[in-house]
């Protein structure tokens, strides 16, 4: 049974950074495409990182040159690097793999 759990979402000023870590049972993480997906209120869950069992990485437009999508296969974990993060990055974040879903981890940017 493929279970995801997101951990390392919280409160941040703009400008700061959080790593978002995606800790996988059921799956190797190496083996299969895994993806970042967020979630603000009134707004449809969008695609924000993701990267394939080679190792390719895709980002959203909006994100490009800030996040960081990594995989370390010896903990079965995908990571989100969050860098220099705005208040429109607040959302709730999941991660993805075989159609299946986390529970989430909230991110807020706010002074």
């Amino acid at each position: 049974q493929v279970q995801l759990v997101e951990s390392g979402g919280g409160l941040v000023q703009p400008g700061g950074s959080l790593r978002l870590s995606c800790a996988a049972s059921g799956i190797m993480v190496v083996h299969y495409a895994m993806s970042w997906h967020r979630q603000a209120p009134g707004k449809e869950r969008e695609l924000v990182a993701g990267i394939s069992s080679t190792g390719r990485t895709n980002y959203a437009d909006s994100v490009k040159g800030r996040f960081i999508i990594s995989r370390d296969t010896a903990k079965n974990t995908v990571y989100l690097q969050m860098n220099n993060l705005k208040p429109e990055d607040t959302a709730v974040y999941s991660c993805s793999a075989l159609a299946r879903w986390g529970q989430g981890t909230q991110v807020t940017v706010s002074s």
